[in-house]
């Protein structure tokens, strides 16, 4: 499963020393809690990614924040594709596993 969306780059009040995130859309994240899974740490889901011209493989996890997944951006992701807080990250997805 492929999935594209634009949303915004947060960080992690309780750790704000390390922890960006960008949050799955709802209608994303709810495809993604029904895929058939092998069972895996928080209920991730392990997923290829790209922003800009960077690809990573990771995971997404649940979260109560906005009741969706969410995926992590690494420190080095964020600088090489200058990505600053609160603006809008152009996301795809690619399901690994599945």
């Amino acid at each position: 499963m492929q999935i594209e969306f634009t949303a915004p780059l947060w960080q992690w009040e309780a750790r704000t020393d390390s922890w960006w995130f960008v949050t799955v859309p709802p209608e994303h994240s709810d495809e993604l809690a029904d895929l058939p899974l092998p069972p895996r740490g928080f209920g991730s889901v392990r997923v290829r990614v790209t922003v800009g011209g960077s690809t990573w493989t990771t995971s997404v996890f649940p979260s109560d924040r906005d009741g969706g997944y969410v995926l992590p951006m690494k420190k080095k992701v964020r600088e090489a594709e200058r990505l600053t807080p609160d603006e809008p990250v152009a996301v795809r997805l690619e399901t690994v596993d599945v």
